[in-house]
């Protein structure tokens, strides 16, 4: 909770404001039963230094200024907090953008959009309806038990304990009694969205299989478990409400049988314990308020937690900000070793040796990628290709051993420079939603048509753009399902030809392509490659018979 406060610090002065918004309008709600008691002890000759007409006036004054003073904090408040939610989000986007592609490999994209969505928008209770209303109660209590002390310090004792329990005790309490069950709600919310996205991607594979009676039980269970936990959550929070509620009872009775005892036995005027009653029975807002933060705080704690869980994660490597900057002058392995499971070393062998075999996805690979040459490296599946790129990439790190551009350690380029040298492409293209046009320029914002027809030419997409009524500016559906395997993978291609790489890393670039668009592709790839160095992984003979050298890795080892 203190990082969550320490992000208020730049908007302290609207705190500030809202707090003394806050504080003036609940003390003006509690004075017009303070100035109400006052008015009717001058209508009954009991005076207590206030005229009826003076009590009517400050009475409607108090009444008519507490909407503007709420309505005042409330906007200070939620100021605050939409400023705060827009710069959670961006420090969240800068954190899965360092945390990416590694870090997020595996992780489920439903419980993703849970945290960047729902959780955010949660912590919008935390910096309108938490910060502030703890203070404005404190400040609020002070000044209500000075003005009770100066009557009697006995009911002042009485109000004191009532703020105690109602505000500091019973929300402790209550936050103990819920224990973990507000992170497990978000945590389940998170998987039943990554549940629901799951099957929205897969729903035709569901109806032609026959599962959609088992996806709905699924969903049923996860949204029955969930619902479980925020029932317990509910009935807590409804006990709270209850004790809470007879606490105020408890301390209202207390101060009207102790005003009446003081004034029998002579040590406060009639008026006074009249007033003083009056009082601290409508002074009990801002303490309640409080208090039924224990319990209904939960799940936006649980949603800050998880939100500084992201945060916080380090990712698999740092972006290199001080280093070379390296123009292509060709790559290489030099005795590397790599396992997903363990953590990278800078050059030693140690934390390779203290691998299994079966752990090494590459062993002691050692492999050079001259200057305009194109390579071919095949394997079988999972045998260690695509995690060669990655490497190359510096998507990981080695766990020993090196990889080089240029003759020096990746880990010591500058990763802009790295990345502008690299032209990738994985075995899955990812199209945005937007035109075909918009996705193609995300490989270079500043290309003209002609230079899109050129690259659409090379990736043979040239007679599909023709075909499109729309051309370029043909929309493209989500997950580019409005396209085929093969065009997604042609403009995946047309990306890598417009972003004119010095060294090209292709991941089975031509899977998903008939053998015509295939040689089409493989003969633009080769004409394209003077000045390049070109890295294929492919298991088609006919892909790699345009490679200058082929290299097989099998069970981590590369020959």
């Amino acid at each position: 909770m203190a990082r969550m406060i320490g992000l208020v610090r730049p908007l302290a002065p609207h705190l500030a404001l809202a707090v003394a918004l806050g504080t003036a309008g609940s003390l003006a709600a509690t004075f017009v039963a303070a100035f109400g008691a006052y008015g009717i002890m001058a209508a009954v000759g009991q005076g207590a230094g206030l005229s009826v007409a003076a009590a009517c006036v400050l009475t409607v004054a108090c009444g008519v200024l507490r909407g503007p003073l709420h309505y005042g904090e409330q906007l200070a408040n939620h100021y605050i907090a939409f400023r705060l939610l827009a710069l959670i989000r961006d420090h969240v986007f800068a954190a899965l953008r360092r945390l990416a592609p590694a870090k997020l490999e595996g992780r489920d994209r439903g419980d993703l959009i849970s945290l960047v969505t729902a959780d955010i928008e949660l912590l919008e209770v935390f910096y309108a309806h938490t910060i502030s209303p703890i203070t404005i109660a404190i400040a609020s209590s002070a000044i209500m038990l000075a003005f009770i002390g100066a009557h009697s310090l006995p009911l002042a004792a009485i109000a004191l304990a009532g703020y105690l329990v109602l505000g500091a005790i019973m929300p402790i309490a209550s936050s103990k009694l819920c224990g973990n069950a507000g992170r497990a709600s978000r945590d389940a919310a998170g998987s039943i969205s990554a549940y629901v996205l799951d099957g929205l991607r897969g729903l035709a594979e569901t109806v032609q299989f026959a599962g959609v009676s088992k996806r709905s039980a699924g969903l049923a269970a996860q949204t029955d478990a969930m619902g479980s936990t925020d029932r317990s959550l509910h009935v807590r929070s409804a006990a709270v409400e209850g004790l809470a509620d007879a606490m105020v009872l408890l301390t209202s009775l207390a101060m009207i049988a102790t005003s009446l005892g003081l004034y029998a036995a002579g040590d406060l005027s009639f008026s006074s314990a009249f007033i003083c009653s009056f009082a601290c029975l409508s002074s009990f807002g801002p303490v309640l308020a409080v208090c039924r933060l224990g319990t209904s705080l939960q799940a936006t704690l649980a949603s800050g937690a998880r939100v500084l869980d992201l945060l916080d994660e380090e990712p698999q490597t740092v972006d290199v900000l001080d280093g070379a900057d390296a123009s292509f002058d060709g790559a290489a392995c030099e005795h590397v070793t790599f396992s997903y499971g363990a953590d990278s070393a800078s050059g030693s062998g140690s934390s390779a040796a203290a691998l299994s075999t079966d752990d090494r996805i590459l062993d002691d690979v050692s492999i050079a990628f001259e200057p305009g040459e194109m390579v071919c490296v095949t394997g079988r599946s999972g045998s260690g290709k695509s995690t060669l790129l990655k490497l190359l990439m510096r998507f990981w790190d080695p766990t020993s051993g090196a990889v080089k551009m240029s003759g020096r350690d990746l880990r010591g380029v500058n990763t802009s420079s790295l990345r502008s040298s690299i032209g990738y492409m994985t075995q899955d293209t990812h199209l945005f939603v937007g035109t075909i046009g918009d996705n193609l320029r995300i490989a270079r914002e500043d290309a003209t048509d002609a230079e899109l027809d050129s690259a659409c030419e090379a990736a043979a997409l040239s007679s599909l753009i023709a075909r499109l009524p729309q051309g370029y500016d043909t929309p493209v559906a989500e997950l580019g399902d409005s396209l085929s395997g093969g065009e997604r993978q042609r403009i995946g291609l047309a990306r890598i030809f417009l972003h004119d790489a010095p060294f090209v890393l292709l991941d089975e670039p031509t899977s998903n392509l008939d053998a015509l668009n295939e040689a089409a592709v493989m003969r633009a790839i080769d004409r394209r490659r003077a000045g390049k160095t070109v890295v294929l992984v492919s298991h088609r003979a006919s892909t790699c018979a345009f490679a200058d050298r082929f290299y097989s890795v099998e069970h981590g080892r590369i020959s």
